[in-house]
C-alpha cells in the first residue's frame, strides 16, 4: 500500500475535486467510507455531489474558522523576475494521503477501507486515539486510478477541536512504517521497494498518455527495458551490447564522463519516433535499477582490449545516433551454430546445481540469476512476440527479483554459471530455432532456476514474494507451453510442472468492519473558542501552539 502526502489549503476545494469527475472522468460513485462522526451521519455512505462536497469541506474547516487558526508551512520559491530562491510560507492547514494499492492487487470492499483509513488517521494521530482533541477528517472512494489501482484518499484539517495545531512532523515517514504495519495486519501485499528494496520504477502519467495517444500495447519505458535486458544478457561485452541494441531498431546514446571522450559513465536508450516528432530518452536507471551502466558491468568481463572495444563502439554511436555503424561488428551478425543449443541447455543445468550451493541471505548473487533469466525470457519474446505476450510478462516478472539497491550487489563471482548463451540463441536462432524440441528444453532449464528463485525467496523468509512469483508465472508459462506445437508441448508441460508445483494456499486477507453504527453521536462536537491572548498570536506567528506544532520542513 502506498501513500501519497500533501499539504495545502482550501478545504472546500479539495472535497469539490474529490467529488467531481477527475481530471480524466475517471471519479465515479464519490462516496464516503470514513471520517468525522457527523459528517459520516448526515452524509453516510451515499454518492456525494457539489452540494455535499462542499458541505463537509464547510464542516471539516468549521474549527479553523471558528478559532481564527492559521496553519503555515515555510517553502522556497523563485523570484518571477531574478529566479533566484527564497524563504515564503503558505497557508498549509489541509493535510491529504491517498492510499493506493497495485492494480493486480485488486479491490477491498468499502468496510476494509473504511477500517484501514480509521486505523491510519488514530496511528498518525489526528483523532482522539492520539490522547488529543481530534481533527475532522473524511475518507473518500471514488473508483480506480487511470492505472487501474484501487485507492482512498482522506483529507484531515489541521486545526483541532480545541483549536490547538495537530503535528505533521516527519509525517511522510511515519505514513511508510504505517502502511507496512497495516499491509500486514490486512494481509496486503507488501511494495517491493520498501520490503525488500525490489520496488519497479513507477510508470509516468505522461508515458500513459503517450501510449494511448499512439496506440501502443505498452509504454515506452517498458519496451525499452525488455530489449536492454535481452541485449545485455546476450552480449559477452559492452560492445555487443551496443551493436545488439542497435540491431534491435533502439537509438542509444553515452553519456561520457565530465570532460573526457574515453571513458562512459551511463546510457540513455529512445524508439525511433515517426515523422517530425523527438525521441524521448531513456536513461538506463529509469528503465529498471539493474540497468545501469555500472550494474551491467558487473556480468561483463573487464580488460583493456573489451574497455577499449566498448568505447570505439559509444563513440560511433554518439556521433550521430540516427545513422551509427558498428565499428566491429562481432558475433551478432550471424546465426547461432545449431549445436549451441545442447552446450547452452548443459550449462544451465550446471547453474542450477552450483545454486544448490548458494545461500539465500546472498541477495547479490541471486540478483544476478534474475536478471540473467529474465533476460534469456526478454530475448526469447523479443524474437518471437510481435506484441507483448506471456514470454514478455515472465521476463517482467523475474526482473523484479534483481531490482536490488546499488549497495548491496556486487560483481557476479567468476565460476559462476550463465544464462547469456541461452539468451543469445533464443535473441538469434532463426523463428523456430533449432526445433521446438529445442526450445521445450532451455524452457525446462529456465523453469527450474525460475524455481530456485521461488526458493530462495521462501529460504530468505519472503513468502509473500515467492507466492506473487509462483501465481504469475503458473499463469505465463502454461500459456507459453500452450503456444509449442504438439510435438514439444509434452515437454513443455514438464517444464511447467518441474517449476511450479502446487503452492501453500495464500493466506486469507482479514476482513475487518467498520465500527457498529449508533455507537457515536450524530452532532458535531461543540466548539468553544476562547479569549485570545497575547501568548496565542506569537505561538501562532511561530508556527506553535501549546504543546502541538506544525513542525514543517519546507515540504
Amino acid at each position: 500500500m502506498i501513500p501519497n502526502i500533501t499539504r495545502g489549503s482550501r478545504i472546500v476545494g479539495l472535497m469539490t475535486y474529490l467529488a467531481g469527475e477527475g481530471r480524466a472522468n475517471e471519479h465515479t460513485e464519490q462516496h464516503l467510507v470514513a471520517g468525522d462522526h457527523a459528517i459520516m451521519a448526515r452524509h453516510g455512505y451515499a454518492v456525494l455531489d457539489a452540494a455535499a462536497a462542499r458541505e463537509i469541506g464547510v464542516a471539516l474547516d468549521t474549527p479553523r474558522v471558528a478559532y481564527g487558526v492559521e496553519v503555515t508551512r515555510q517553502v522556497r520559491v523563485a523570484d518571477p523576475g531574478t529566479g533566484e530562491l527564497h524563504s515564503e510560507r503558505v497557508a498549509a492547514d489541509v493535510w491529504h494521503c491517498s492510499l493506493s494499492l497495485r492494480a493486480e492487487e485488486g479491490q477491498l470492499s468499502d468496510e476494509q477501507w473504511g477500517t484501514i483509513a480509521q486505523q491510519f488517521v488514530d496511528r498518525m494521530g489526528f483523532t482522539e486515539a492520539s490522547g488529543k482533541a481530534p481533527c475532522r477528517w473524511v475518507a473518500v472512494r471514488h473508483g480506480l486510478s487511470k492505472n487501474g489501482n484501487d485507492h482512498v484518499h482522506i483529507a484531515v484539517s489541521l486545526v483541532r477541536e480545541d483549536g490547538t495545531k495537530a503535528t505533521t512532523h516527519n509525517d511522510y515517514k511515519r505514513a511508510q512504517e504505517l502502511c507496512r504495519t497495516l499491509e500486514v495486519e490486512h494481509g496486503l501485499m507488501p511494495v517491493d521497494s520498501r520490503e525488500r528494496g525490489m520496488g519497479e520504477r513507477g510508470v509516468k502519467p505522461a508515458e500513459t498518455a503517450r501510449a494511448a495517444r499512439t496506440g501502443a500495447v505498452e509504454v515506452d519505458a517498458h519496451r525499452l527495458e525488455r530489449t536492454v535486458r535481452a541485449a545485455a544478457t546476450a552480449s559477452v561485452d559492452e560492445g555487443e551490447f551496443v551493436r545488439r541494441v542497435r540491431r534491435a531498431g533502439v537509438l542509444i546514446r553515452p553519456r561520457f564522463a565530465a570532460g573526457r571522450d574515453d571513458v562512459v559513465a551511463g546510457y540513455s536508450v529512445a524508439l525511433r519516433p515517426a515523422g517530425d516528432e523527438r525521441p524521448v530518452w531513456f536513461g538506463g536507471g529509469r528503465l529498471a535499477r539493474d540497468l545501469t551502466l555500472p550494474r551491467l558491468r558487473e556480468g561483463w568481463p573487464d580488460s583493456p582490449q573489451t574497455a577499449q572495444g566498448a568505447v570505439d563502439e559509444w563513440r560511433a554511436t554518439s556521433k550521430n545516433p540516427w545513422q551509427y555503424r558498428p565499428v566491429a561488428p562481432g558475433r551478432e551478425e550471424h546465426a547461432p551454430d545449431p549445436k549451441l543449443w545442447e552446450q547452452y541447455g548443459r550449462e544451465l543445468r550446471e547453474l542450477r546445481a552450483q545454486l544448490r550451493e548458494v545461500p539465500a541471505t546472498d541477495r547479490a548473487t541471486w540478483a544476478h540469476v534474475a536478471r540473467e533469466t529474465a533476460g534469456a525470457f526478454a530475448a526469447w519474446s523479443q524474437r518471437v512476440e510481435a506484441t507483448p505476450g506471456p514470454l514478455a510478462e515472465t521476463a517482467r516478472e523475474l526482473s523484479r527479483s534483481a531490482h536490488i539497491r546499488a549497495h548491496q550487489s556486487k560483481p557476479k563471482p567468476i565460476r559462476m554459471g550463465s544464462a547469456s548463451g541461452a539468451a543469445m540463441v533464443l535473441m538469434q536462432a532463426a523463428v523456430g530455432g533449432e526445433g521446438p524440441a529445442a526450445e521445450a528444453i532451455l524452457f525446462r532449464q529456465l523453469g527450474r532456476l525460475s524455481v530456485a528463485l521461488i526458493d530462495a525467496h521462501k529460504a530468505a523468509g519472503d513468502a509473500r514474494r515467492a507466492e506473487q512469483m509462483s501465481e504469475s508465472l503458473r499463469r505465463t508459462l502454461e500459456a507459453i507451453g500452450e503456444r509449442m506445437p504438439a510435438d514439444a508441448r509434452t515437454a513443455a508441460a514438464s517444464a511447467t510442472t518441474a517449476m511450479l508445483s502446487p503452492e501453500e494456499e495464500a493466506v486469507r486477507r482479514a476482513q475487518r468492519g467498520l465500527a457498529a453504527p449508533g455507537t457515536r453521536s450524530p452532532l458535531p462536537n461543540t466548539l468553544t473558542p476562547r479569549p485570545r491572548t497575547t501568548s496565542d498570536t506569537s505561538r501562532q506567528r511561530d508556527g506553535l501552539n501549546g504543546r502541538e506544532g506544525d513542525h514543517d520542513h519546507g515540504r
